[in-house]
């Protein structure tokens, strides 16, 4: 009997999606940014993707490894760039405690938001932030200017799609005469009805304006409802607007773990595949109902669906910083906030270091050592290939 923790090792996403090229690439099922994700996984670290040569400056020795894709989709190449994202971000978080919200949307809007990713994806990210800005400003509430780190996710545990935005809410923030730092109680500085109430009413003027101005294409099988902005209304104001409050972090070092986990994971990892055979695929998920992680078999076709509806548009940012934690006011309001709590800002790590002392630090050993002579260093020599690495 197979469990959720018997994995085969072999096999990757890369097999999967290779057993459905014809199908999905031979037919154009594809939009170009998906075929361009889709061609990127399959040729990831393959001669396909060109290769660079390494020769040791002592023994002569050389080494010939083929380039990575750097898609940010693909899930052999987000490590590094991940561990230097984080690292940089705790440089820049507040000595506080921060709230976990995570903010969905109907089940109705799905299929307007698959034809609208760019845009809808857009109206969450800004109607959610300014949620907690105006919870956060109401001094019924806390009265104080927030901010936020939010990352989108477009998928459920077994790879539906699953749009929400996961936000980290500093609790508390500077008054509005910046000369004090007001920390929020225990508990969120707001109720969760009434934040679900504000974030509803933003995102649905934002999304009335862009029906009004034609920005936005209406999936086919709702077109009647779209035609009229009374029945939009009507089903958005019937319907349930979740927003969660998930458990408190107590500081920065319990943030960036949780970030270190989070913010540029794919839609499913190679280590949650146990078995690709027999045109089905087997790969663990966990059930919020029960809390138990689970096993669930697809065949590969639908798996490779699900998995290519989590491509992002083009030059779309998925984690974005709002309110005091913008990058706009990472000179002004934070260096504030840092003062108010009497905290100092910490410098990156990693500032001023080359790409390979960052290798370095993060392997713990020199990943340039000769394996043979075990004193040299490997250098590049003449690249071949269209790619560039490590």
């Amino acid at each position: 009997m197979e469990t959720a923790n018997s994995r085969n090792c072999g096999a990757e996403l890369s097999d999967i999606l290779g057993s459905q090229k014809e199908n999905f690439l031979g037919k154009g099922r594809l939009c170009a940014d998906q075929a361009k994700a889709y061609n990127d996984i399959l040729d990831c670290r393959t001669a396909k993707m060109g290769s660079h040569t390494l020769t040791c400056d002592t023994c002569g020795k050389s080494r010939v490894s083929y380039n990575s894709c750097r898609n940010r989709h693909c899930p052999k190449c987000q490590y590094v760039r991940q561990l230097l994202w984080v690292e940089k971000l705790q440089c820049r978080l507040l000595p506080v405690r921060y709230f976990h919200v995570v903010f969905t949307i109907p089940k109705f809007l799905k299929p307007l938001f698959y034809l609208n990713q760019r845009e809808c994806y857009g109206m969450l990210f800004a109607a959610s932030a300014l949620a907690v800005k105006k919870a956060a400003s109401n001094p019924a509430f806390l009265g104080v200017d927030s901010g936020c780190l939010s990352v989108l996710h477009t998928w459920g545990q077994a790879l539906n799609y699953h749009p929400h935005i996961h936000m980290l809410v500093p609790a508390g923030g500077p008054d509005p005469d910046n000369m004090e730092w007001i920390a929020a109680n225990k508990k969120f500085f707001v109720p969760v009805k009434a934040l679900s109430g504000i974030f509803r009413g933003v995102f649905m003027e934002n999304l009335f304006h862009a029906l009004r101005s034609n920005q936005l294409r209406i999936p086919e099988k709702q077109k009647g409802m779209y035609a009229t902005p009374e029945l939009v209304k009507k089903e958005a104001y019937s319907k349930s607007w979740h927003v969660y409050i998930k458990k408190t972090f107590k500081g920065t070092n319990q943030v960036v773990s949780y970030l270190g986990r989070y913010t540029h994971r794919v839609a499913i990892s190679n280590s949650r595949i146990h078995s690709v055979e027999n045109g089905t695929v087997k790969f663990s998920w966990k059930d919020y109902r029960d809390r138990k992680t689970k096993i669930m078999e697809l065949p590969c076709g639908e798996f490779t669906r699900r998995f290519m509806q989590h491509v992002l548009p083009s030059g779309f940012y998925k984690i974005r910083y709002y309110g005091i934690m913008s990058s706009a006011n990472s000179k002004t309001k934070m260096e504030d906030c840092f003062r108010l709590l009497k905290a100092p800002r910490l410098i990156s790590f990693y500032e001023g270091l080359s790409t390979y002392e960052i290798l370095e630090e993060i392997l713990g050993q020199d990943p340039f050592r000769c394996p043979g002579c075990e004193t040299g260093k490997m250098m590049y020599g003449l690249a071949e290939g269209k790619g560039t690495d490590p």
